[in-house]
C-alpha cells in the first residue's frame, strides 16, 4: 500500500496537459466490442480504472494491443464470452457498461453487481429498464442474467432519471440495432457526448447530441475506427482549484471551452477568475478570493445537476476551493447522499464545514488549514484532501491513494512539475506531521 505525504504552502504555477476524460474512456473502450474490426483509441489516460477496463475486455477475449503511451487497440474479433469476471467488475462501477454491447452483439450477458465509489445509492434501473423496453428479459440473481433471444429491437425509450451510465448502455446497444431508437431524457455529459461522435465513426447515425433527446439510426454491423478521448473536464476543474488555493498561475492547454462553461462560472462565484486564450483556459495567480453572494444578499450556494448543471464529480473539489474563500456557502449535492461525509477529514484539518444532512454543507473561509493523517474514501474526496493539503501548513499524509489513482493520471508527477511538494511512498513508513 502506498500514501502521498504532501508539504503545503508552496504556489502550484505551469502548465498543465490535460488527460484524456475518465468516464469518456470507459464507454468508449466498451464500445469496442460492437464490432469484429480493430478499434484504436487515443488519449486514453493512465489511470486503474481504464486498466481494469481494459482487462475486462481481455477476460472475455478481446485482443489488446497498446503501440504508443495513450494509445489502446481493441480487436474484439474472437470474443464469444458473455459472463463478465466477478473479481474485476467488482473493481468499478463502469464493468457495468459491458452489458450493451455483448447484449446487441450476442442476444445474451450475464452481469455481476458491479464496484465503484460508495458514495450512495447509484441504480441500474435504468440501464435495465432500458433494455427491457429493447425486448430483453431480466432476471435477478446472484448474478444479473439478460437475454435477448430474438434479437434486441429499436425502441422509443423515457429513462426515469437522466443517468449518464444509463444513457450510455443504451446508446452502445443501439448503435447496433437496424432501426431507429429514441432515448429521452436522456443524460447529455461531455462524456455522453463524446461516446456519441465515436458511435458515428463506427457508422451509426445519431441525432440530438448534447440535448436530453438522442435519435439513434443503428446498423447490423458496425466497423473499426479511431477515436480521440476527449479532454477530462473533472480533472481541468481540479487543477483549477489547485491554482486557486495555493496562488499559483496555471494555464490548462487543449480544453473543449464549451464543457467548462458552467464550472468557470460556479468556481467564478466562488472567487476563481480564469479565462480563456483559444483552447487554453488560465487561472491567474494572486487572487484574493471572496464568495459572490446572491442578489439581496442571500445565502449563495453551488448545486450539481445533470449537464449542463454544475457536474457532481466537482461538488467536493469546490468545497475544497471554498474553505479558501472569504465568506459562506452551501454546497448542495443532490445526486449522492454520501459524497460529502469526507468533509470530517477537512474538518480535521481546521476547515469552517457544517453538515446540514448528507446532501448539504455548510462552508464559512477562508481557514487556514493544518496537516494530518487522512484516508481517501473515494476519487474526488481524495482529490479534494490533494487541495487540502497542498495549502496547507505542516505535512499531510493521505492513505488509501489507490482511490485518486483511479480518477487521475500520476497525479504526484504532475503536482511536482507545478512546484508542489508530494512524494508517493510505502504506507508502512510513518511521517511526523
Amino acid at each position: 500500500m502506498e500514501k502521498f505525504v504532501i508539504e503545503g504552502g508552496c504556489r502550484l504555477s505551469g502548465v498543465v496537459v490535460p488527460a484524456g476524460n475518465k468516464n469518456g474512456a470507459l464507454p468508449i473502450l466498451a464500445a469496442s466490442l460492437l464490432t469484429e474490426q480493430p478499434v484504436t483509441i487515443t488519449n486514453v489516460p493512465a489511470i486503474a480504472d481504464v486498466e481494469t477496463m481494459i482487462e475486462l475486455l481481455a477476460a472475455l477475449g478481446a485482443a489488446i494491443d497498446r503501440p504508443a503511451p495513450g494509445t489502446v487497440t481493441v480487436d474484439s474479433s474472437a470474443v464469444s464470452d458473455t459472463s463478465i469476471d466477478r473479481a474485476l467488475s467488482e473493481r468499478i462501477r463502469a464493468s457495468f457498461l459491458l452489458a450493451g454491447p455483448l447484449l446487441a452483439r450476442f442476444g445474451q450477458v450475464t452481469m455481476p453487481p458491479p464496484g465503484g465509489d460508495v458514495i450512495g445509492r447509484r441504480r441500474l434501473d435504468p440501464h435495465l429498464e432500458a433494455f427491457r423496453s429493447m425486448g430483453a428479459d431480466v432476471v435477478h440473481a446472484r448474478d444479473i442474467e439478460i437475454t435477448a433471444d430474438d434479437g434486441l429491437k429499436a425502441a422509443d425509450i423515457l429513462m426515469d432519471e437522466p443517468s449518464v451510465m444509463g444513457t450510455e448502455n443504451a446508446l452502445l446497444a443501439a448503435a447496433l440495432i437496424e432501426g431507429t431508437t429514441v432515448i429521452r431524457n436522456a443524460a447529455s455529459e461531455p462524456h455522453v457526448q463524446d461516446l456519441a461522435r465515436m458511435l458515428i465513426s463506427m457508422g451509426a447515425e445519431i441525432e440530438g447530441i448534447g440535448s436530453n433527446v438522442m435519435t439513434i439510426h443503428g446498423r447490423s454491423e458496425l466497423a473499426g475506427c479511431e477515436h480521440r478521448v476527449a479532454p477530462d473536464h473533472i480533472e481541468i476543474g481540479s487543477f483549477m482549484a489547485l491554482a486557486g488555493v495555493t496562488g499559483g498561475e496555471i494555464r490548462i492547454t487543449g480544453v473543449e471551452p464549451d464543457d467548462l462553461r458552467m464550472i468557470r462560472m460556479v468556481f467564478e462565484r466562488l472567487g476563481l477568475a480564469s479565462r480563456l486564450e483559444g483552447n487554453d483556459v488560465v487561472v491567474p495567480g494572486d487572487q484574493q478570493l471572496e464568495i459572490e453572494e446572491d442578489w439581496g444578499g442571500y445565502q449563495p450556494k453551488v448545486e450539481d445537476g445533470p449537464w449542463p448543471a454544475f457536474p457532481a464529480d466537482l461538488t467536493s473539489i469546490a468545497l475544497a476551493l471554498a474553505t479558501q474563500s472569504k465568506g459562506s456557502v452551501i454546497i448542495h449535492e443532490k445526486m449522492f447522499e454520501n459524497r460529502l461525509f469526507f468533509t470530517d477529514k477537512l474538518q480535521a484539518m481546521g476547515a469552517a464545514i457544517t453538515i446540514c444532512d448528507p446532501h448539504r454543507a455548510l462552508v464559512v473561509g477562508p481557514r487556514k488549514l493544518r496537516g494530518e493523517r487522512l484516508e481517501s474514501p473515494d476519487i474526488r474526496a481524495g482529490m479534494a484532501m490533494l487541495i487540502a493539503a497542498l495549502c496547507a501548513e505542516g505535512i499531510t499524509e493521505i492513505g488509501n491513494i489507490r482511490q485518486i489513482d483511479r480518477g487521475y493520471e500520476r497525479i504526484d508527477e504532475r503536482i511536482r512539475a507545478l512546484g508542489g511538494k508530494i512524494d508517493r511512498v510505502d504506507d508502512s513508513e510513518r511521517i511526523r506531521v
